[in-house]
């Protein structure tokens, strides 16, 4: 039986969830924490967000996000795939910054306008 905090929504229900019974789970107030409890012990995924280097914009870095939840076990990979970017501006929100993370089908997004540099 393992414990988990459910943070689907602001309850923040206590979930138990039973490996042993098909992985039933309890303690939920709603039925995404029952769906947040199996997927959190079976195939937990996450969305990434971080921030790149920029060129020529006000701030220096530029805040981005998986577009999707990706698996656990490939966030630091994916991580490390920023490492090798550095943008110029402009740059538009939703833009593309990396396509298929690790071979999935997640992208990094701009998650901010980046203008000019004022001088």
């Amino acid at each position: 039986m393992t414990e988990l905090i459910c943070i689907v929504c602001p309850c923040g229900c206590h979930l138990l969830v039973d490996e042993k019974d098909g992985y039933k789970v309890t303690g939920n107030d709603c039925p995404r924490g029952e769906i947040y409890g199996r997927i959190e012990l079976t195939t937990p995924t996450r969305v990434i967000t971080s921030s790149v280097p920029i060129d020529g914009a006000i701030h220096r870095r530029c805040p981005v996000k998986t577009d999707c939840a990706l698996p656990k076990n490939l966030i630091f990979d994916a991580v490390r795939q920023l490492k090798e970017v550095e943008l110029t501006v402009p740059v538009h929100m939703g833009q593309v910054v990396i396509q298929n993370i690790c071979g999935t089908s997640a992208s990094f997004i701009a998650t901010r306008e980046m203008r000019w540099e004022s001088i």
